[in-house]
């Protein structure tokens, strides 16, 4: 075994605690982060309490179900209603060569 002084002994232990910190810290920020980055990328506002209660009940399956979920609502949103009866677009099928 590695004698140590109380000294070294004391500043592996604070590193020790620091280190502990900080990985508790990172492990509840997690739905915040996913939160912040949702928001910025898709326009979506979500709770960070609801991404926190999803995940525990269903797990990371649950959360990314759920992700999938709000980006289709958005799109619906947001994007026109395409049905079987809406003409077809032909410069979406074939768009234009502009050389």
């Amino acid at each position: 075994m590695i004698d140590l002084s109380p000294e070294a002994t004391t500043l592996l232990l604070a590193t020790v605690g620091v280190l502990i910190v900080l990985l508790i810290v990172s492990f509840q920020s997690r739905a915040r982060v996913f939160t912040q980055y949702l928001q910025h990328m898709t326009g979506i506002r979500l709770s960070s309490r609801d991404v926190g209660r999803i995940f525990r009940e269903r797990g990371q399956a649950g959360v990314r179900d759920m992700f999938l979920e709000l980006i289709i609502r958005e799109d619906l949103r947001d994007g026109p209603r395409i049905t079987p009866d809406t003409p077809a677009d032909p410069h979406l099928l074939a768009p234009d060569d502009d050389r």
